[in-house]
């Protein structure tokens, strides 16, 4: 190699002489473990200066005798003398695409500038990641018996799909065998986790809440949803709808409802968390509305190696249960090109996200709350408490539907209005007190015989 001087990095590691067989080893695997290929020296020091060793035909025999039994799974390296600035040294060139690799029988992964022995964790994560295709959830067979069924789902979705289902054979019992395969739910006879998610009578949960603070502390309300996976999308959809603030804005002579937060943002993150999910963690996908925020949370961190700054440049699509994401972009609720991060981005830019003790979480703030914030500021200068918007001087979201219920049935019990409304009798109390303390609400007689009034605001925000 002439006067050319070598230098470590993440694939060439440098031995000054074979008493460091055992590190060189170690190196190899450390390598391999990581990249997938590289070059080990002997007889070059680590500041790449050339010492030089005594190489026989032998010894070359001996080296490679030594990879072949502490290398496991094994390997096929090129072992050769080579001269640099005139010394000879010995040059390994290695590859493998079986990781994990093990050197004396333990795995190693390079960590800064050390060989650091890898945990259980991270040699499961390493053999995931070489058989997800073997191992992926959304493909592995069902377990038998299988769960029944609903041709319905599977007809309707098949038509939102463009298979034209009386085209798929003689009755429907081969039609269903003839959709499950054009949609690769049926695989050798074998049916696959995928259609019990889209297609089996409620499969699968949802869980929402709603907080009357930042915290988790006091629950206003909760509720678990079955069913299928578009079901479940659709009611998450729903719940948060019903909770956040709804204000609006004029389009010509027709009003038009505007969300605290984008629609479009939302229903992309609720897609993608059950698009994207670890299925093999049991937990619900939550959805959980806070005074300040709305969380969309899901089982499993980002997948194949990807951070959270790649996720948010777009255009990146690790998927981790690419049938799921496939059943989804056949109806067109995603994009096969990584299109969902930036749609979000450019609906609701602020959207922060983080990965918390296993869960992926998208949190979007909610504007009203920073106004009804600055609203209060100004009122306690005054010495008075509201729950009024700061642009329409009324309540809203579901204070305002409430209101609105009261208004036209003053005699309701809270009882009713948690029934009619579909709020628990907790956060109608809540709402109540809120509504009262804001001057909007007032109680008139006793309890059984008593109604409720509601205050009328006048142009200049105040009650008569």
């Amino acid at each position: 190699m002439g006067s050319e001087v070598l230098r470590e990095s993440e694939t060439i590691e440098l031995k000054k002489s074979l008493a460091e067989l055992k590190e060189g080893m170690i190196s190899i695997a450390v390598i391999l473990n990581k990249h997938g290929a590289g070059e080990l020296w002997f007889g070059v020091a680590p500041s790449g200066k050339p010492t030089g060793l005594d190489v026989t035909d032998k010894t070359l025999r001996d080296l490679s005798q030594a990879i072949a039994a502490h290398i496991e799974p094994k390997i096929y390296p090129q072992v050769t003398t080579q001269t640099v600035a005139g010394k000879s040294c010995i040059h390994i060139r290695f590859d493998g695409q079986n990781a994990p690799y093990f050197a004396h029988g333990r795995a190693y992964m390079r960590v800064a500038d050390e060989d650091r022995q890898l945990s259980a964790a991270e040699l499961e994560t390493i053999i995931v990641d070489k058989n997800q295709n073997a191992l992926r959830w959304d493909t592995r067979a069902l377990d038998k018996p299988w769960p029944e069924l609903e041709i319905k789902k599977i007809k309707s979705f098949a038509k939102r799909a463009g298979l034209q289902w009386d085209a798929l054979g003689d009755d429907d019992e081969i039609r269903l065998q003839h959709a499950l395969t054009k949609l690769e739910l049926l695989q050798k006879g074998e049916l696959c986790n995928a259609a019990r998610l889209f297609f089996a009578k409620y499969p699968i949960q949802l869980r929402c809440a709603v907080f009357g603070t930042t915290d988790t502390v006091t629950i206003i309300d909760r509720h678990d949803f079955e069913g299928d996976i578009l079901e479940l999308i659709e009611e998450a959809q729903k719940y948060i709808l019903k909770n956040i603030h709804i204000g609006m804005r004029l389009e010509g002579l027709y009003r038009v409802d505007v969300p605290d937060i984008s629609m479009d943002a939302l229903r992309e993150a609720i897609i993608n968390a059950f698009c994207h999910r670890d299925w093999r963690d049991p937990d619900y996908v939550q959805v959980a509305i806070f005074k300040n925020r709305v969380e969309i949370r899901n089982p499993g961190g980002l997948f194949g190696g990807l951070t959270l700054a790649e996720m948010r440049k777009g255009n990146v699509s690790r998927r981790r249960n690419p049938l799921i994401a496939d059943l989804f972009r056949r109806i067109e609720m995603v994009e096969g090109w990584g299109r969902g991060m930036p749609l979000i981005l450019e609906n609701a830019p602020s959207v922060e996200f983080r990965q918390v003790a296993g869960l992926f979480i998208a949190s979007f703030a909610r504007p009203s709350f920073n106004s009804l914030n600055d609203q209060e500021t100004v009122e306690k200068t005054t010495g008075t408490t509201t729950t009024t918007s700061t642009t329409t001087g009324s309540a809203t979201g579901r204070a305002g539907v409430l209101l609105e219920h009261l208004r036209d049935h003053p005699q309701t019990t809270i009882p009713e209005m948690a029934r009619v409304l579909d709020m628990t009798e907790d956060g109608v109390n809540y709402h109540l007190r809120r509504l009262q303390a804001a001057g909007l609400l007032r109680r008139e007689g006793g309890r059984s015989s008593g109604y409720w009034v509601v205050a009328q605001k006048l142009n200049d925000g105040t009650t008569p």
